[in-house]
């Protein structure tokens, strides 16, 4: 899609045009304060850091998705996903108790409540991915989609592998102190999370269905050819696609 890569390629060069301004920024104030060299000292140990870190990703990531892929393959998502039916029901109404993003959120919220940080990321895509083949459009979130976000944003986290693992790296002793308030916190971040989306959701101003009738009547609503739902969005005829100083004709 042309816009698709217009709006990729500008939001690169915006960042790329932001990351050089903080760089020129903290040379001149090295420069003005005299600390050119702990500048310098810090550029190229933060770049060896990134490294570092992207290097340590993609074995995570690479191992969880392969165990996604083997937990599909031998029916353990289907079962996870049947095991937590009665919850996944009451806070995603809108997903077919038998569709894939039932197993891939429950191996996402499971990810998320062990704590395991970015190994979740394999999951969490895969699980957007599925629910927006029940998603009419492109560009506007469903209420499932806007749930699982807040759920994950604000995830009850049970043991917080990652926080403990750089306190011990730092500490020999007292590595584990953080878990009980951390469950507390998280407990409340979430039950927060859920309560104020399933309150948006319902409002007139966010509610799905408005929001799609203020995109069709402004004319950037965009039909999504993926969608397998049974509700799809009939569009008014001679509707036309405002893309800027164009107009596409559906």
């Amino acid at each position: 899609d042309c816009r698709a890569a217009i709006i990729q390629g500008g939001f690169t060069v915006m960042m790329n045009y932001i990351w050089v301004g903080l760089v020129v920024i903290a040379v001149v104030a090295g420069a003005v304060t005299g600390t050119m060299e702990l500048v310098l000292n810090n550029i190229f140990d933060f770049a060896s850091t990134a490294v570092d870190i992207c290097l340590g990703l993609i074995g995570i990531m690479a191992f969880f998705c392969g165990l996604m892929k083997v937990m599909e393959d031998s029916g353990l998502c289907e079962k996870l996903g049947k095991a937590i039916a009665p919850a996944m029901r009451k806070l995603f109404p809108e997903v077919p108790a038998d569709h894939p993003a039932q197993s891939t959120m429950a191996l996402y919220f499971a990810a998320n409540i062990l704590g395991i940080g970015n190994a979740a990321t394999p999951f969490g895509l895969k699980a957007m991915q599925d629910l927006q083949t029940l998603n009419p459009t492109k560009g506007i979130a469903t209420n499932a989609q806007c749930m699982l976000m807040a759920i994950s944003t604000t995830s009850i986290t049970l043991i917080p592998v990652t926080a403990m693992g750089l306190r011990a790296a730092v500490q020999t002793e007292g590595a584990a102190e953080i878990i009980a308030p951390v469950i507390i916190a998280t407990t409340i971040s979430t039950v927060t999370g859920i309560v104020f989306t399933i309150i948006f959701e319902k409002t007139k101003k966010w509610k799905f269905e408005n929001v799609i009738e203020r995109e069709i009547a402004a004319g950037r609503l965009e039909i999504n050819e993926h969608y397998v739902g049974d509700n799809p969005i009939v569009l008014p005829e001679g509707y036309e696609l405002k893309t800027g100083s164009e107009k596409v004709a559906f």
